[in-house]
Formats: structure tokens, C-alpha cells, sequence
């Protein structure tokens, strides 16, 4: 794998994004319009937990709709393209690294109107900006390489949300974790635990990406 290929990669999927703006317009529009329902649902600022429980389920709804898209868009002719010109590695970092990206933005985003909507009762928000920035990047990294497999299965979109549950759950029970903490104004060594637990999560995630990702793109 080479830097080159990776990033030639990422600038292709950065032009196909702006000519099909309309894509993530929808995943924006799906965020906004879910924190404003939520608000008028709760009446303003929820308790502690209601909050930061909302705020994880509709980032985690929206990573799903603006990443199942990586690998079950694209036909079987460009992917055997794609084979011609790049390697199974570079394939997958450069789509988790794009989809890291994409996701950082939305949540950034997404942070912004929620708490526009529903308050900010983020105690140390520094914790609370790291957690939710390595959370976007598992999110990423899990939900590419389901989609890598969903891809080759008839019913893609069903098997992509049968397989991202049962793998999503301990990631965002550990992300909900890590911001109950920093809503109580905790400190980071407090959270440190939660924090290794969650990039060796990442860590695992990204090698067996690596590693799996190739017999996939054989297929």
C-alpha cells in the first residue's frame, strides 16, 4: 500500500461527494430535523442522561446513512477497476480515512444544533470534543468494513444493520460511558480507562480491516 494511492483515492471520493451533494444534504437534513423533533418532544434541555443518550443515537443514525453508502454505491464494474489500480489496503484506509472525516464534520455539526436546541450542559468539554472525535473514527472504521462485506450480499442494506448492531453495542456503550463523565465535569484521568478501552477498540478495528478487507476484494 502507498500514500499516493490512499490519498488519490480520498480526493476521488471527495469529488463523487461534491458532485452528489444532495447525499449528505439528506444525512444533514435527517440530523436536523431528529434534534428538532427531540426538542419539542422534551421541551427544551432533557436530564443528563436523556441528553447524552438522544445525542448518540441520532450521530450513530446518521454515521449508518452517510456511511452504508462506501462500498453498496458503486457497481461491480468500478470495483473490478478499482482492483486494476489500487490495493486491497489502500482501498479500505482510504474509505475508513474519508469516512472519518465526513463523520467528524457531521458530528461537529450535529454537537452544534443539539446544543443549539437542547442545551449545553457539558461540564469539560474538552473530554466530551476528544470522546465524540474518536468515537466518529470507530464509527468510521466499524461501519466501512460492514458495508465492505454488505456489498457482496444480495439484501445488503439488511445484512449491513444486522451485522453493525451486534458490533456497534460495546462501542457505544463505552462512548456513552466516556460522556456521562464529561457531562459530570470529570477530568481526564477519570475517564483514562474508557479512553484506552475505546482506541484499542479502534486499534483492533483498523487491523482486521486490514487484514480481512483483501480476501473480500478477491471476491
Amino acid at each position: 500500500m502507498q500514500l499516493s494511492e490512499v490519498t488519490a483515492f480520498i480526493r476521488k471520493d471527495l469529488v463523487l461527494e461534491w458532485r452528489q451533494r444532495a447525499t449528505i444534504g439528506g444525512v444533514v437534513l435527517y440530523l436536523v430535523s431528529t434534534v428538532f423533533v427531540a426538542y419539542l418532544a422534551f421541551d427544551g434541555l432533557a436530564d443528563l442522561r436523556t441528553w447524552n443518550a438522544l445525542f448518540w443515537l441520532i450521530l450513530l443514525f446518521a454515521a449508518i446513512n452517510a456511511i452504508q453508502k462506501s462500498f453498496l454505491q458503486e457497481k461491480e464494474s468500478q470495483h473490478l477497476y478499482y482492483y486494476t489500480l489500487i490495493s486491497a489496503r489502500g482501498v479500505i484506509n482510504a474509505k475508513i480515512f474519508y469516512n472519518a472525516l465526513l463523520m467528524t464534520g457531521l458530528s461537529l455539526a450535529g454537537l452544534f444544533v443539539f446544543m443549539m436546541f437542547m442545551g449545553n450542559p457539558i461540564a469539560s468539554f474538552s473530554l466530551f470534543l476528544v470522546n465524540m472525535i474518536l468515537g466518529t473514527i470507530a464509527f468510521a472504521a466499524v461501519l466501512t468494513l460492514i458495508s465492505a462485506i454488505a456489498s457482496r450480499s444480495r439484501n445488503n442494506f439488511t445484512l449491513m444493520a444486522i451485522l453493525g448492531f451486534p458490533l456497534v453495542l460495546p462501542l457505544l456503550l463505552v462512548l456513552i460511558r466516556v460522556s456521562d463523565l464529561a457531562l459530570e465535569g470529570a477530568s481526564f484521568a477519570t475517564a483514562f480507562p474508557d479512553l484506552v478501552i475505546l482506541l484499542s477498540l479502534i486499534c483492533i478495528t483498523l487491523i482486521l480491516s486490514n487484514l480481512l478487507f483483501p480476501y473480500i476484494w478477491k471476491e
